[in-house]
């Protein structure tokens, strides 16, 4: 096979014919392999790679089919060679910044222009050099994919037949997710120190029940989530170098076992959110109805633009279609968590102040929310619950990587918000269970159910974060069931 392919090289090299379709998967297959390497998650659907293939690919075949063509062009081979180098760097350069950066791409077009008057006579030699590239990229793809499809699906199964639930009382019921608001418990202590109860007073005067020392599982909202609304741990599924879980965005949006029983019961289910971060990869729609179209989602992205109004759809949904009952996932983007890396830090201080600026938002949000709910449906079943903590006291998110016993940094990261109206002001005397982000579904359908056997098979109330570096890397154990910081490694 090797002398196979040592010989279409020389041959290839050795002949003056152009190649066009050669020349443009060259220019497109490592940017390609490098993206999904690094974003698989992002762009496991079939209608990324047909964008991909289109635009890395296909649209450098018509460009390259088109100067290999025109007779009048002179110095093909200069022109060919300019057009290698820059769509090849150029490709790569979206792929890791995904905007225009115009120093980089002026930097990018002088390079060309010195390999399109320099290299000219070594055109074929280049593309040669971009197939290498392609080559290690393609076994650091697979190897990616051989990790994400070799995880065990088992830690979805449920323990018992909750998944066949029937309710017996159908309140409308709809989920509010601040992203990375803290418990008022941990908000007016630690590294927060925030005293300004407003909000706390606004959720009181609705006869809201508050949850102090609430906390969530998990370090992020992709991990968070998943777990809550599979209603089990999925321990980052054992994968240390991911903090995702595999096909994460396809259980939240697509198919998870909260979402079946609300449609099981006859519940019409809204996703409406501020961002699109949870539909980045496109995932088939499992709510019936969203408030953004993917029509407007772009294919290389983060999805952390401009945000969206939730009021609108909001009061549109739950005026329509009266008489069927209905879930909703409301999904506010704030007051979020501090910088990500390192590089986008502004340091402690100021990530804190910025903290607490979105915080002002996010009451903002939560307030007219909530009062536009209780307005239109006031014996509705209102579940605020965040997916995490803010990281305030911490540089940056990644920094919870690293093996810490400093107590109120780990209360930053988990330390969430949960406040439940409840219908007609009927708490359920197993109330006192909800303490972390895992079973909240399961006591709330408990409740909805009237069949307290389903609160015999509760998750454990640990937190959990991979740590690898300061100790030996693994999924760590940080807040023991009785809300106790420790540290011990774990296995599921």
């Amino acid at each position: 096979m090797m002398s196979s392919i040592r010989n279409h090289i020389t041959e290839f090299l050795n002949n003056n014919e152009d190649h066009p379709i050669i020349y443009a998967i060259a220019v497109g297959l490592y940017p390609i392999l490098f993206y999904y390497s690094n974003n698989y998650t992002l762009v496991n659907s079939l209608s990324h790679l047909a964008y991909f293939v289109l635009t890395f690919i296909g649209i450098p075949f018509l460009v390259f089919f088109v100067v290999t063509k025109l007779k009048f062009i002179k110095h093909k081979n200069r022109v060919l060679t300019f057009l290698s180098v820059f769509v090849f760097l150029f490709l790569l350069k979206v792929c890791l910044f995904g905007d225009v950066q115009k120093k980089i791409s002026l930097g990018i077009l002088f390079i060309s222009f010195l390999a399109g008057y320099f290299l000219f006579n070594h055109l074929k030699k280049l593309v040669v050099i971009q197939f290498i590239f392609a080559f290690i990229g393609f076994f650091a793809l697979s190897n990616t994919i051989i990790k994400q499809y070799s995880i065990s699906k088992e830690w979805m199964q449920q323990p018992d037949n909750i998944a066949e639930v029937e309710f017996v009382k159908k309140p409308n019921v709809y989920y509010i997710q601040p992203d990375g608001y803290v418990n008022f418990s941990e908000l007016k202590k630690g590294y927060y120190n925030i005293k300004d109860n407003t909000f706390e007073k606004f959720l009181k005067s609705n006869d809201f029940t508050y949850y102090n020392d609430f906390r969530s599982n998990y370090t992020f909202t992709l991990s968070s989530n998943t777990s809550s609304l599979m209603m089990k741990h999925h321990y980052y599924n054992n994968v240390l170098n991911y903090k995702e879980v595999l096909n994460d965005r396809d259980i939240i949006i697509s198919k998870n076992t909260v979402l079946d029983i609300f449609k099981n019961n006859g519940y019409k289910s809204y996703y409406i959110t501020e961002m699109s971060y949870l539909l980045l990869n496109k995932p088939k729609m499992g709510f019936d109805y969203c408030n953004i179209s993917y029509d407007d989602i772009s294919f290389i992205g983060r999805g952390l633009g401009d945000i969206k109004d939730v009021l609108t759809p909001l009061k549109k949904g739950i005026e329509e279609e009266v008489d069927r009952p209905k879930f909703f996932f409301v999904q506010i983007l704030a007051p979020n968590h501090i910088s990500g890396s390192q590089i986008h830090s502004l340091g402690v201080v100021e990530e804190k102040l910025a903290w607490t600026k979105r915080l002002e938002r996010s009451n903002d949000v939560l307030t007219k929310t909530i009062s536009t709910i209780k307005e239109r449906d006031p014996n509705a079943l209102i579940l605020i619950m965040a997916d995490h903590g803010g990281y305030v006291g911490m540089g940056y998110t990644l920094e919870s990587y690293k093996k810490t016993d400093d107590r109120d940094k780990i209360y930053s990261i988990f330390s969430s918000s949960l406040a439940i109206h409840w219908p007609y002001g009927k708490v359920p005397n197993y109330h006192d269970k909800l303490k972390s982000s895992v079973n909240v579904f399961r006591i709330l359908f408990t409740y909805l159910s009237d069949d307290e056997s389903y609160l015999s098979n509760l998750q454990p109330d640990f937190s959990l974060a991979i740590v690898n570096e300061d100790a030996l890397p693994g999924v760590y154990k940080y807040i023991n069931e009785n809300g106790e910081v420790t540290f011990e490694k774990v296995t599921n």
